[in-house]
Order: C-alpha cells, then structure tokens, then sequence
C-alpha cells in the first residue's frame, strides 16, 4: 500500500501571502531567517495579515543557514513559553525547516534529538498548533514536504529528519517572496529543485501520483532556470511554481545518494561549509552515471532525456545526454565541476582524504539512501565522493 501526502491547503500565485488574514486562532510564533524578510516589508505584511486575523503575534527571528541543534532548542523553548497555536515559518528552507523541529519539541518538551532522528518515528503533532509555511527561495520546497535538515555543528552532521506528521498544515507559494533572491541563491535553489525532481523519478518508490510532477518540474526547471538566474522574473515566478511540485514529488517518493552525499560533506570539513544546493549540483551528474548501471535507473533517466527533448537513440545516449545537460547547466548558472573548485579550493584535499572513510560510512547510512535505485559499498561510496572532489566521470 502507498500514500501520498501534501498540505491541507496550498495558496499560490502573486498576493497569496495576504491569505494569512484568513487563519483563525489567538497567538501566532512568526519564525524568520536572517534579516531579507524584513528588509523587503515581508515580515511586517504577514505581521499585519495574523493581527488582522485577531491573533498576538510574537517573532523568532536569525535562524540561521543550516540551522542547529541549539536553534531549534531555542525557538521550542519561547514557543513553550508562548504557547501559540499557529507557527508561520516565512523565508529560506532554514526557518521553515527549524520551524519544524522546533514545533516537534514545543507539542513534546520531553522527546530528545536523538529520538526524532530515527526516520518516521515523531510523535503526533497538531496537539498545540499548527503549521503554516512561506517559502522564500525557489529550491528546498519544504512548506510541502515531510523533511527538515537540521545541523549539529558539534558532530559536524546534518541530519535529515523526515515524518508525515511534520508535513505543514498551510503551504504558501507566493512568488513576490522570490523575485528578491540574489543570482548566487538562485542557481543553488534551483540545481537543488532539480536534484529533487530527478531523484524522485528514478526513486524506488516513485509511483503514479509522483512521476507526472517529477517530470514536470524537470520541464520547467530545464526551460527557466538559467532565465531566472539572469534576472526573468516571469522565468524566476515560474521557477517558484517548478520547485513546489519537485517538492510534492520527493516528499512522497523519497531521494536518493545526492543527497545522502550532500548531507553528509556540507558540513564536515574545518575549511567551510559546502552549499547544500551547490553540493547536489556537483554530484548529481556523477551520481547518474552511478546509477545508470541498474537497468531500470538507466531506463527512467533516459525517460527524462526524452521528455525534455535531448536527443539519443540508445539508452545508454540518452543516459549520457543526461549527464552533459545538467553539466552544461551547472557551468551556465557558475556552479563549480567538483569539490576541490569549490569557492577557490577552501575544501582541503588532506582534510577529504582523512575524513572520506567516515563521511562515506554516514552517507551510506543517510536516511535517502535506502530509496537509490543502486545501494553502495563502503568502498564505492568512497569512489564516488572522490570522483565528486576531483570532477571525475564514474564508470563502475
């Protein structure tokens, strides 16, 4: 048996943030990032929409990129102390993402990380609140998915929570919200989107209901996102839309080793954190050619060919077709071929070397993995993150 969930409701196109006048409740706990929100008169719109609505309303602002532990600690606690009944998550995959962990530990204060980590395992939740979330960025799609990503700086690991029960009430997609996103944000956003599309379709529990939005998501990110990068706010409207539906997809098929890889290197070296959506850029192409040995992988990787018209005859052309489009992507948008370019070689090789057996064994043990259509050994993980930092094609 499948199942396939999604917010109650989802409000999208220009204007649909004023829908927050809507909601009905007495305290609201608004959850922000670093500061754009504010800066573009977003925050105060959605303030003045929950007071309309009747509600006291109370922020939690600077979560910050790839949110911690501690944050989430943090906002649970003032949420404990408040006790709304509406949590709004506006911004960035980070707010929403630390929103959702901090509405787990507000409903339950005694639960512990630990016990949440351990995938579809959460307690039920709307005994308190509900959830409402505002995405700002066109790429993590998380005001309609089942995941949070969470960071524990300590360990040097981000963990990928993932619960139905964590899926939000009220899903948001205004695109106004985006058209303020900086190039740089928009091509990660963007790659990350069409990570999320294509691993969804090749997943091994795509299904009926998630393959038609897969692929359309694919469609349209193929045909607007290097648009959007260069400023086509129509392209950059649309790309909102596109990463929304990526996000319906993953969210009921699962993802696969880009991300496993992904949420295992971003914060692993002293040099610097790796980007998660330029991480996902980088591996995607060496992780298709991983994957195109399994016959049926190689099958519905050469079925995205088709539908976005790259040409082939064979299979096995298509697959490689594939592989040279998100390339020829990633180099339009200025995304770097591997690891050891990435932001001027900040990535230590010695440092990669010495962590690669650990950072492999977690990534195998990543909650996505079990969904890639080919699991890896120790030592072809190792091969394929090595191929990752070096910008080598894969052939085993």
């Amino acid at each position: 048996m499948g199942s396939f969930t999604l917010p109650r409701d989802l409000y999208q196109g220009k204007g649909s943030l004023e829908e927050l006048k809507n909601l009905t409740g007495k305290k609201a706990v608004v959850v922000v990032g670093g500061g754009s929100m504010k800066r573009f008169g977003f925050l105060d719109r959605a303030v003045n929409y929950l007071k309309e609505a009747g509600m006291e309303v109370q922020l939690f602002e600077n979560v910050e990129p790839d949110p911690s532990v501690e944050t989430v600690m943090k906002g649970a606690k003032m949420m404990q102390e408040f006790e709304p009944d509406w949590i709004v998550a506006m911004g960035g995959g980070s707010p929403i993402d630390a929103a959702k962990a901090m509405w787990a530990f507000y409903e339950y204060p005694e639960t512990t990380f630990e016990q949440l980590i351990t995938p579809f395992s959460f307690p039920t939740l709307r005994t308190k609140a509900k959830f409402c979330a505002i995405p700002s960025t066109s790429g993590t799609a998380t005001e309609v998915t089942a995941f949070s990503v969470i960071t524990d700086y300590e360990k040097g690991i981000k963990y990928p929570l993932a619960d139905f029960n964590i899926t939000p009430d009220i899903a948001i997609v205004d695109p106004e919200l985006a058209e303020t996103m900086p190039k740089k944000l928009t091509a990660h956003t963007g790659m990350d989107a069409m990570t999320h599309a294509i691993e969804a379709y090749v997943s091994t529990l795509h299904c009926n209901y998630t393959d038609p939005l897969a692929l359309h998501a694919i469609k349209m990110i193929h045909r607007d996102l290097k648009k959007s990068y260069d400023g086509d706010m129509e392209a950059r409207d649309n790309m909102h839309d596109a990463q929304c539906l990526a996000g319906m997809a993953f969210s009921n098929a699962l993802l696969g080793i880009v991300h496993s890889m992904a949420h295992k290197t971003g914060a692993a070296y002293t040099g610097g954190h790796i980007v998660h959506g330029c991480a996902n850029a980088m591996y995607l192409p060496r992780v298709i050619q991983y994957n195109a040995k399994v016959e049926e992988a190689a099958k519905r990787y050469a079925e995205i060919a088709d539908f976005i018209g790259l040409g082939g005859t064979t299979t096995e052309e298509k697959v490689a077709a594939l592989v040279a489009e998100i390339k020829k992507m990633n180099d339009s948008l200025d995304i770097p071929k591997c690891i050891k370019e990435y932001e001027g070689g900040i990535i230590d090789e010695k440092e990669f070397m010495e962590k690669l057996p650990k950072v492999a064994e977690l990534a195998i043990g990543d909650a996505c993995t079990g969904s890639n259509p080919r699991i890896p050994t120790q030592e072809e993980m190792e091969k394929l993150l090595k191929a990752c930092y070096y910008g080598e094609d894969i052939n085993f």
